[in-house]
């Protein structure tokens, strides 16, 4: 016999990661009746951090932009947890990181100018071309800026919102219409011709979606270069880590429940509506409105029975492309006569082959730079990732082997940092697609939905069951820590009436 919990709630959140933390937050604060519910023994999904032998190690994200106390931030995160009663305390950097081609390693600033002086240095006709590309991106972001993340909504209210209230903003977006749903390659394509440049713009996209330019909408990159200029980069001390405790906090103040190693085994549907859950142990708990943060295809495939959604939505819906999934190295190495390193990398292998194929492309970061208690005193700790194919992967007798194998494209891209990385290593944890899957119960491990510029923007929060809503990077507005929490407020303030998100926010 199952246990049937008849509660009050309003809305159950199936997962903890950052989208479904904002929009539980949010709708405790409008004062809902919220519980999470998460497989895990730790909340924050993908953002999650974890401890071994006094290392602390970030799982996922590890570049923070407008998190700090500056006022007004347009981070949507930051957003939330102002609304919440929630801060972090956090180490400003500049440069953000730099990127090592084999040729040429080129610092990153914040600062749009520096930014072009260095690349000035390796193609000074780029540079040029590449102030103009940046320009037509910032003034986009000139009216993006203008509307809040925090106000909006997924529903035909948003129109008098924003007719009211930022009706001004509205007349300057007209000249932007022709990029606002286009790819930052079509915009490439008008002002870039030096060929090093282009490259370059191809790598920052695939950094931030996971996509090259082509694939990369303009809006998304427009926003990642007008804060990363003008509120310049932070890590928040404690990780990422402290982002999910900041969230996890204000959530309770408001009344939330948290419930953790509490895994969903299926979404209830009856008659077409939501009823409730049933937990992997059997019990049931009922709400008329259930958020799932779980991915699209774990959403659809695992939580609902097929004839729960209509046939041909669901087939399609499961097409969707996917991102490949990672190899992660986690390390912790002595840091004697390290002094002058730095936090963030970028190391690409070989230029004649595609930045994104796997193990060309390797992303380093080295948090205790700025925070050094996520070390043990004399040492640093170091998380190095990059995109690996799920195809191929079994536990069996080669699997220790293949990950030793797979994960000498990270070293050897540690090497161009700290060339006597492996002398150094204490502790070493390396992570497959494998256990990118099994921890983060994702679909194939993956970094998230492959929806390309052209092929139109992310699903919205809305699904065909009455009741059920999904948050998280495979919905609008898309992959990143920005994105999806703004995925958590726009469905949190279309599940309450436009003068409870005024009252709070005006």
């Amino acid at each position: 016999m199952s246990n049937t919990q008849n509660t009050s709630l309003d809305v159950i959140i199936i997962g903890s990661g950052i989208g479904g933390l904002t929009a539980g937050a949010l709708l405790a604060r409008y004062g809902k009746k919220v519980l999470i519910c998460e497989s895990h023994s730790i909340p924050g999904g993908a953002a999650h951090s974890f401890s071994r032998q006094g290392f602390k190690f970030d799982s996922g994200p590890s570049f923070y932009c407008g998190l700090g106390n500056q006022r007004p931030s347009l981070n949507p995160l930051k957003q939330v947890l102002d609304l919440i009663g929630e801060s972090l305390d956090v180490v400003p950097y500049d440069p953000l990181g730099f990127y090592h081609f084999p040729d040429v390693t080129l610092p990153i600033y914040s600062d749009l100018n520096a930014y072009r002086q260095a690349i000035a240095k390796i193609t000074p006709g780029g540079a040029i071309e590449l102030e103009r590309f940046e320009n037509r991106l910032l003034s986009l972001y000139d009216c993006l800026k203008d509307i809040p993340s925090i106000s909006l909504r997924s529903d035909w209210q948003i129109l008098p919102l924003l007719v009211l209230k930022y009706g001004g903003s509205l007349i300057k977006f007209l000249p932007q219409l022709s990029i606002i749903n286009g790819s930052v390659g079509q915009i490439m394509d008008q002002y870039i011709q030096d060929p090093w440049v282009r490259r370059l713009i191809d790598l920052e996209c695939f950094l931030l979606s996971g996509l090259k330019a082509q694939g990369t909408i303009a809006p998304e990159v427009a926003f990642m270069l007008g804060e990363r200029n003008r509120a310049g980069v932070e890590y928040p001390k404690g990780g990422s880590e402290a982002i999910v405790n900041a969230l996890v906090r204000g959530f309770k103040r408001w009344g939330g429940e948290l419930r953790l190693k509490s895994h969903v085994d299926k979404i209830l549907v009856e008659k077409g509506k939501v009823a409730g859950i049933k937990l992997n142990k059997g019990e049931i708990i009922k709400a008329k409105i259930v958020i799932s943060n779980a991915s699209l295809w774990d959403t659809y495939s695992q939580l609902l029975n097929p004839e729960d959604l209509p046939a041909d939505y669901r087939v399609q819906s499961l097409k969707t492309p996917t991102v490949e999934s990672f190899m992660h190295l986690h390390l912790g190495i002595k840091s004697d006569g390290l002094e002058g390193l730095t936090g963030h990398h970028v190391v690409v292998h070989d230029e004649r082959k595609d930045i994104s194929e796997p193990g060309n492309t390797c992303m380093i970061s080295i948090p205790s730079v700025w925070d050094k208690t996520l070390a043990p005193e004399g040492h640093h700790v170091i998380h190095a990732y990059t995109l690996e194919p799920w195809q191929g992967w079994e536990r069996n007798e080669h699997y220790e082997e293949k990950k030793k194998e797979r994960s000498q494209s990270l070293y050897k891209a540690l090497e161009k940092v700290i060339p006597d990385i492996r002398q150094r290593v204490t502790l070493e944890l390396i992570g497959t697609p494998l256990t990118h899957a099994y921890y983060l119960r994702r679909y194939q491990g993956t970094y998230g939905p492959a929806i390309a510029a052209e092929n139109g923007l992310f699903p919205s929060c809305y699904t065909p069951i009455s009741g059920l809503y999904r948050v998280g990077d495979s919905t609008l507005p898309g992959i990143g820590v920005p994105a999806v929490a703004a995925s958590g407020i726009l469905c949190a303030n279309t599940l309450v009436p436009l003068a409870k998100i005024w009252e709070l926010i005006h």
